[in-house]
């Protein structure tokens, strides 16, 4: 078995050397097409044993990945960024995984992604198709996904990526994403990228329109629907005009039966029910009880990193605002329970509260 890294690159001295040296004891050949990089990108490619081809870029994703596709001849091809860093894993256990399987499927690699929340860093995770067999090829000019609908398998690969810590591509992909919504109006998934990239960007109430669109369009069972209703709640919840509350209400009830087992559900479920009853205690004082279930119901699923989400929703995130409501409804020695249970975790602010009670 011929397993190659398959990249695309421009300008990324600041990662390439470690993702290359962490991929490396796991493929036989590492191909990297550069789109135009004006850095030490290249050399350190070359250096590392790369074969660097060069590819003009059109402004298409697909068509550079292809073109880096279609210079490899493994019958796996491993693609990553230069942002990500596969966590150690043998060859051994990933050929024998690869092995398991009959047919064309795509292999899943679970990815950790780093991101500032307020003043810490947190991580979130997701499930992406990312080893591919010989022949399987990349379709859309933007979040570029592969032809076909072949079966996603998740395999014993993990990385870490730091992009989101160091550059903000937002006002780039809009553009891409623009022309993408316009050649595919039906398309969930272009809804979702536009309603996601326009919340990044603080521009909540513009991408309620593509999140309420994504929402409709979206096939049950496609792999990006649970943390779009998630995403798409947290807007809401952003929002917080009372018409937005309503709006998630309905959202809630109509999800419970089809997420209740994802633990970023009933996480930002318990924050709506929080806010509900805020926005009118008298009317909705009826909802309050459901603030601790959704915690609880969160530790009890635990952390289910293939579903993708946020680390610590399933934990130490979870205990943290279960500590927060035992607190403000006065049960304290409830409420250092938990913070203690968070900041065993490591959790800062579970830290930083148990100081302070």
């Amino acid at each position: 078995m011929k397993l190659n890294l398959v990249m695309i690159v421009k300008n990324e001295e600041r990662s390439l050397r470690r993702c290359l040296k962490a991929a490396k004891p796991l493929v036989d050949q590492v191909i990297i097409a550069d789109t135009g990089s004006s850095d030490r990108t290249a050399e350190i490619a070359r250096s590392m044993g790369a074969v660097v081809v060069n590819f003009p870029w059109v402004h298409d994703f697909s068509a550079a990945r292809n073109f880096a596709l279609e210079q490899s001849d493994g019958d796996w091809n491993l693609v990553l960024d230069a942002d990500e860093y596969l966590r150690p894993c043998s060859r051994k256990n990933l050929e024998k995984a690869l092995r398991s399987r009959s047919g064309v499927w795509l292999g899943g690699i679970t990815r950790y992604d780093s991101y500032r929340d307020g003043e810490i860093i947190s991580q979130s995770t997701s499930v992406l198709p990312r080893v591919l067999p010989r022949g399987v090829r990349y379709e859309g000019i933007i979040h570029e996904q592969p032809e076909g609908n072949h079966p996603c398998y998740s395999l014993p690969l993990a990385a870490d990526h730091d992009g989101y810590l160091v550059e903000d591509k937002g006002e780039r992909n809009l553009l891409y994403l623009e022309e993408a919504v316009r050649l595919h109006p039906d398309d969930g998934y272009y809804q979702f990228q536009m309603a996601s990239t326009l919340r990044n960007l603080k521009r909540l109430e513009e991408s309620l329109l593509y999140f309420r669109n994504f929402y409709r369009m979206a096939e049950p069972a496609s792999g990006y629907r649970a943390g779009g209703v998630v995403l798409y709640l947290y807007t809401l919840l952003d929002v917080g005009a009372e018409e937005c509350l309503d709006e998630a209400a309905r959202i809630v009830e109509r999800e419970e039966r089809v997420l209740g087992d994802f633990p970023d559900f009933c996480f930002v479920c318990g924050l709506f029910y929080m806010k509900r009853v805020l926005s009118d205690v008298e009317r909705h004082m009826a909802l309050l009880p459901n603030i601790e279930k959704c915690y609880l119901k969160c530790l009890s699923l635990g952390e289910r990193p293939w579903m993708g989400g946020v680390v610590g929703t399933g934990s130490f995130k979870a205990a943290y605002n279960l500590g927060a409501w035992y607190e403000v409804s006065g049960q304290m020695e409830m409420a250092k329970q938990y913070y203690r249970d968070a900041a065993k975790a490591g959790y800062g602010p579970a830290k930083a509260r148990l100081r302070t009670i």
